[in-house]
């Protein structure tokens, strides 16, 4: 018996509305303090999460990564950079423009966390770098 394979995401943003479908594949991603990484002099930021399938029958979770590009600043704020192990759960990504093309792109998380990131412009890519497995916890939201 062969396994069946899953095709992996991926995905490009160049402005605000491309933006919104990767915030929507995102949505209820968990992921590690330490699994976030800014390099200033590459101006990039890279995020790996534990994205929930929305798009998939469900039940599944895919190891993620997000890599946005042309970031000048990054901020954080009620995310302990320190606490490497602790986990965190994404609830959306938004750009908020500024100088065209350029603006604020901010990754709000559970908890009252953020990260805000000041881009030149939109340059995000979301990937999925794992294959999927099962997960018996399905994300609610009240409403």
């Amino acid at each position: 018996m062969t396994a069946i394979e899953v095709p992996r995401l991926r995905l490009l943003a160049q402005d605000a509305e491309d933006l919104t479908v990767i915030a929507a594949a995102l949505q209820d991603a968990v992921g590690k303090i330490g699994d976030m990484a800014y390099d200033p002099n590459a101006r990039r930021l890279t995020l790996g999460f534990n994205r929930y399938r929305w798009e998939g029958q469900g039940g599944e979770r895919v190891r993620s990564g997000l890599q946005i590009g042309s970031v000048l600043k990054v901020q954080t704020r009620n995310l302990r950079r320190t606490a490497k192990a602790a986990v965190v759960e994404l609830l959306t990504v938004s750009f908020e423009a500024g100088e065209a093309p350029g603006g604020v792109l901010t990754l709000t998380f559970a908890g009252g966390g953020d990260l805000r990131a000041t881009v030149e412009c939109v340059d995000a890519v979301l990937a999925d770098v794992s294959a999927p497995w099962p997960t018996r916890r399905t994300p609610t939201h009240e409403a």
